[in-house]
């Protein structure tokens, strides 16, 4: 496993989860780390991504609730997540963006109202 994430599970909206993935330090330093997120019946979304260099990028859905962030001594990405909501129920899927794509298992979140 290249990939490997952590953190989902249920929570109340208004609530909080922290995700974790970590890589492999090859892949780790030399991609972009970020999240995708698949809904049941919805297509994968990208929910926010951090390149090698710190620069960020988020959905508009979650600008203002969500932080990403990496740990370049951990090969590890974290996305903080607040202010949930049900509609951020999904599977969450890390993802490095590098030479080559590479995807960790999925974690669910669910978000109960």
């Amino acid at each position: 496993v290249q990939l490997q994430a952590s953190g989902g599970g249920l929570v109340q909206a208004g609530g909080s989860l922290r995700l974790s993935c970590t890589a492999s330090r090859t892949i780790f330093s030399n991609s972009a780390m970020g999240w995708y997120r698949q809904a049941p019946g919805k297509q994968r979304e990208l929910v926010a991504i951090i390149t090698s260099g710190g620069s960020t990028n988020f959905a508009d859905s979650v600008k203002g609730r969500f932080t990403i962030s990496r740990d370049n001594t951990k090969n590890t990405v974290f996305l903080q997540m607040n202010t949930l909501k049900p509609e951020d129920t999904a599977v969450y899927y890390c993802y490095a963006r590098g030479l080559l794509p590479y995807w960790g298992q999925g974690t669910q979140v669910t978000v109960s109202s």
